[in-house]
C-alpha cells in the first residue's frame, strides 16, 4: 500500500486503490477536508470519495495497464 513519508509525499503506485489511498493520506496530511478539496477542484465530494476509495474505473484500469505495458513511470512535480 502507498504511504506518505515525512518530507515531500511520494509513492510507488500500482493500482487505483493505492493511488486513492495515497491521495487521501496526502489530503489529510495537508489538513484539507474532502469537501474543501472537492470545492477547489470543482467536483462533487462523492466523486472525490470514490477516487480516494480507489474504486477502479475504466479510465484508471486502462491508465495502469498502459503504464505497465510501456514500462513507464509517472512523476508529478509541484507547480
Amino acid at each position: 500500500m502507498a504511504t506518505v513519508e515525512l518530507g515531500e509525499p511520494w509513492a510507488h503506485v500500482r493500482s487505483a486503490a493505492e493511488l486513492g489511498a495515497f491521495l487521501r493520506q496526502a489530503r489529510e496530511r495537508a489538513g484539507i477536508s474532502q469537501e474543501a478539496l472537492a470545492d477547489e477542484l470543482g467536483i462533487d465530494r462523492k466523486y472525490l470519495y470514490r477516487i480516494e476509495s480507489g474504486r477502479p474505473t475504466r479510465y484508471t484500469q486502462r491508465l495502469f495497464a498502459l503504464t505497465r505495458m510501456l514500462g513507464v513511470r509517472i512523476t508529478v512535480d509541484q507547480p
